[in-house]
């Protein structure tokens, strides 16, 4: 696990690098991300061998808190920050927070700006969920041959302003694939097949806590049924406390401080 300083100058291990990650592009086998908002989720995807995660901006220390050793982007686009100079100061957050890299669905300029500062940024193209009225819905991008071909000039253009990944959302699979080949782009697809660089599903999905599943996700766990019972237990709990206050059942005898005979004789006497 290689070693590294990160921005604030401390010395810690991650599963993987910047340098890494873009070195084995093509290299056969993709890196898995996946969201984390808690430490516990962090905690999880690293014990999982999940090599990326990617979290708000605001959620990195809570994330670091759980896992010192996943490789971390923090997304930007949804901390308030308007400017180009506002969504760098929130970079800069976020990488003393200790995030590896950042991601931003912002213009060309935006990203530019970040990425003059050597600061790893992601880009998000495909379809973006903020801007599906754009789009006319929630739809898979790229589906004829002039939508792919704006979509390759995105790309391209994207790499240019100086990103070093970008997040390839319901881009249709063959389509991606002609682009990841062709792209110097790290490639991280989240509904756009397996031809990228990176294989990226939500923590809600793959766990079976969505209330509805895309179309693209799979879920291999029912965390909502156990929540579901958590939530029951916990309501009966509560039912069962109240009903023992009300019937004088709690608290006990066991519950309460006792005092000595003597000692509450002369407290009584002295009042």
């Amino acid at each position: 696990m290689p070693r590294i300083l990160d921005y604030t100058g401390r010395d810690v291990t991650r599963t993987v690098t910047v340098a890494s990650i873009v070195g084995g592009k093509h290299a056969g086998q993709p890196l898995t991300q996946v969201t984390a908002a808690t430490a516990d989720e962090a905690a999880a995807a690293e014990a999982a061998g999940i090599e990326m995660v990617v979290c708000m901006s605001d959620s990195v220390p809570a994330v670091r808190e759980g896992s010192s050793r996943v490789f971390v982007t923090a997304a930007i686009d949804f901390s308030g920050a308007v400017s180009d100079d506002d969504l760098l100061g929130t970079a800069y957050k976020a990488l003393n927070a200790g995030a590896d890299a950042v991601i931003t669905a912002r213009r060309l300029k935006a990203v530019q700006r970040i990425a003059d500062e050597d600061i790893p940024v992601m880009g998000h193209l495909g379809f973006v969920p903020k801007k599906s009225t754009l789009y006319g819905g929630v739809r898979a991008v790229g589906k004829t041959a002039d939508e792919a071909a704006r979509l390759w000039d995105q790309f391209r253009r994207l790499e240019d302003a100086g990103a070093f990944a970008v997040e390839c959302e319901l881009i249709p699979e063959r389509v991606m694939r002609e682009i990841n080949s062709r792209t110097g782009l790290v490639t991280v697809s989240l509904g756009s097949g397996h031809h990228a660089d990176v294989v990226f599903l939500f923590m809600s999905d793959i766990c079976g806590e969505s209330a509805r599943l895309p179309r693209h996700a799979r879920a291999y766990g029912d965390l909502a049924s156990l929540n579901a019972k958590v939530r029951d237990a916990r309501v009966a709990a509560l039912k069962a406390y109240r009903a023992d206050v009300l019937a004088g059942n709690y608290p006990g005898h066991a519950e309460i401080a006792t005092i000595d005979d003597a000692e509450f004789d002369g407290f009584v006497e002295g009042l």
